[in-house]
């Protein structure tokens, strides 16, 4: 008599292993789903992020290395801290030269004083006007881009100049910033007289006084963050 009853027992329990796994499936599949389009959606990003990427440093990058971030100093005509120095400097010089070669001219002079002069009011002419152009092309040819593994800096405006930095041997790195984000990364100590020929316009100074740097980029003490974070990371 008790026979249908263990039947039914071991049908029901048959039935609810079914069931189990058949939930068991079902939730697998939802994982493989949820899976597969995670890493379509990752490889999406990726390809965005390369579109994104300079054409620049698309040869720049190891097979293991990735960006993390990437920019460009600040565009166009800018002033500099230099500037408080430099204009006063550079319209006393200019007007000193103009008047003396004027002078020079009206006087009736040899002609050799007169090509004694054109090159100091050439000079004076770069200081007050041309220095601000010079700069400005010259941070037209500059891309940053900071890696998982290195910091980038493509320079050059006629030769393509690259400077790379290893993160793990970073070395002191200060960062100034604006009122409205903007700011300066240096990668190393600076000598005392950078600030003075920061875009001058004589590159040659600027190589010589300033260590490496990300200058006048957008939310740079993000950007700094961010590099203090994969440093951490690397120790």
């Amino acid at each position: 008599m008790r026979f249908p009853r263990a039947q039914a027992n071991v049908s029901a329990r048959t039935d609810s292993g079914q069931e189990s796994n058949q939930a068991l499936k079902e939730n697998q599949r939802h994982a493989d789903d949820i899976c597969h389009r995670f890493f379509e959606y990752e490889s999406e990003v990726g390809q965005k992020m390369m579109n994104y990427l300079p054409d620049q440093f698309r040869g720049e990058l190891n097979p293991d290395e990735r960006i993390i971030w990437s920019g460009r100093p600040q565009q166009g005509l800018t002033l500099r801290a230099a500037d408080i120095f430099m204009i006063p400097f550079s319209l006393l010089w200019g007007g000193f030269a103009i008047m003396w070669e004027g002078g020079v001219i009206a006087s009736g002079a040899p002609f050799f004083f007169m090509l004694w002069g054109i090159p100091f009011v050439g000079l004076g002419l770069y200081i007050i006007f041309g220095r601000f152009f010079v700069d400005s092309a010259q941070r037209s040819k500059i891309y940053y881009a900071l890696t998982n593994q290195r910091v980038i800096i493509l320079s050059g405006l006629f030769n393509q100049n690259t400077k790379s930095l290893d993160i793990k041997q970073l070395p002191e790195i200060n960062v100034s910033t604006k009122a409205n984000g903007k700011g300066t990364i240096s990668f190393g100590p600076s000598h005392p007289m950078a600030w003075m020929y920061g875009g001058s316009g004589f590159p040659a100074m600027g190589r010589y006084y300033a260590p490496p740097s990300f200058e006048l980029i957008d939310d740079a003490r993000s950007v700094y963050q961010q590099i203090k974070q994969l440093q951490r990371a690397d120790g």
